[in-house]
């Protein structure tokens, strides 16, 4: 009796362990059919991450577009310059003193360069006249231009000049841009059909454009008033006309006396203080004599010297002066091409030009057509309408 109370207790340890050993198999079979499964699903994923980049590499990558173009000139030449100004006159190679400063210094700087003939349809992104493009970048006021230009090309007129030469530049320069050149666009202003007749203007011709020049004298002299108010607000335009004639008298005597009997300013060179002198008082020296304007003939009077000054650097610098002025060539400085070639050249503008007009025609018969599709479609819908309104009368 007491050995079976003894062997049971073991008997059932022992089925108890065998349970719990079953139990562990079980869990271990469990975790490996778990990690077999994670496994195959990590390797599933692989295959699939290698399929997609092997599919993207097998996939040729679509290039980006190129950049539209930020100039007027998309098809410029390297490190030419294109210089973008008011058009010719019989008188002068341009009305704006600041383009005829910056396309003077072109010239004594002997830089390659060449006029856009844009019809005047473009001004700089700060809306100004003149800018260049080169190299496929802008840029715009003609102090800039010649300070970035000189920087790019490594070409200075003031280099030869010592400190106190060239702080006496940069007194004179400020004097006829923020004063002297303000008297004069302040006579322009007041007396705007002289100024047309003093640079023998035809306005149809410069601005491209069939509107009568009566029409456009009319408009131009109209703008040139309400341009007067800039020369009052400036500070000029609030003097007595007698004031004003005074200040410009003074800035012409300033030049002539640092001028004296040199050649130009400073010696036998110009610098820029030439340039700028030379685009301002061009203006009032090769106007037409059978205009008056009295600051030009107190000029020629008593600054003759100034006189001979424009003469000296316009020779310099503009050899081709009455070949520009008479046949208003933007680039009369540009060697032409063969007579062929300049015939093939006239007949592709031409054709693009009358392309131009085909298509703006096109363009306004499509408006015309629209406009009376909307016409008739407007008098179809109120002709439905009337017969509606009679539909109704009659069944009432």
């Amino acid at each position: 009796m007491t050995t079976d109370t003894e062997t049971k207790p073991v008997e059932q340890q022992a089925e108890e362990k065998n349970v719990e050993e079953v139990k562990e198999d079980v869990k271990k079979e469990e975790e490996a059919a778990k990690n077999a499964e994670e496994k195959s699903d990590d390797k599933a994923e692989k295959e699939d991450k290698e399929k997609d980049s092997s599919d993207k590499a097998a996939k040729p990558k679509k290039e980006p577009a190129p950049p539209k173009p930020t100039v007027h000139k998309a098809d410029y030449q390297p490190d030419v310059v294109y210089l973008y100004q008011f058009m010719r006159t019989p008188v002068l190679p341009s009305l704006s003193p600041y383009c005829l400063k910056v396309e003077t210094w072109l010239r004594l700087a002997g830089l390659k360069y060449e006029n856009v003939d844009h019809k005047m349809k473009y001004k700089s992104k700060k809306g100004q006249l003149p800018f260049v493009e080169v190299n496929g970048e802008e840029i715009a006021d003609s102090a800039i231009i010649i300070k970035q230009l000189g920087e790019k090309f490594n070409t200075d007129l003031d280099a030869g000049l010592s400190p106190e030469q060239k702080l006496i530049a940069h007194s004179n320069i400020s004097m006829i841009e923020n004063h002297f050149a303000w008297v004069v666009k302040w006579w322009r202003c007041r007396c705007p059909g002289d100024w047309v007749r003093a640079a023998k203007l035809n306005l149809q011709e410069a601005l491209n454009t069939r509107i009568p020049n009566a029409v456009l004298n009319f408009a131009f002299k109209l703008r040139f008033k309400q341009a007067a108010k800039k020369v009052r607000a400036h500070g000029i335009g609030v003097h007595k006309p007698e004031e004003i004639e005074e200040f410009g008298q003074n800035d012409l005597k300033v030049l002539s006396d640092l001028l004296g009997d040199k050649q130009f300013f400073f010696g036998e060179t110009p610098s820029t203080l030439d340039v700028v002198a030379f685009a301002n008082l061009a203006q009032l020296v090769y106007m037409d004599p059978e205009v008056s304007y009295s600051l030009r003939d107190w000029l020629l009077e008593n600054c003759a010297n100034l006189k001979g000054f424009c003469d000296r650097l316009k020779d310099r610098a503009f050899p081709d002066w009455e070949e520009m002025c008479s046949t208003l060539d933007l680039n009369s400085h540009l060697p032409k091409p063969p007579p062929e070639e300049e015939k093939k050249k006239e007949e592709k503008e031409e054709a693009k030009e009358k392309k131009e007009d085909v298509k703006e025609e096109k363009k306004k018969e499509e408006e015309k057509e629209t406009d009376e599709k909307e016409k008739a479609q407007k008098e179809e819908d109120a002709a439905d309408k009337d017969d509606n309104k009679k539909t109704e009368e009659k069944e009432k």
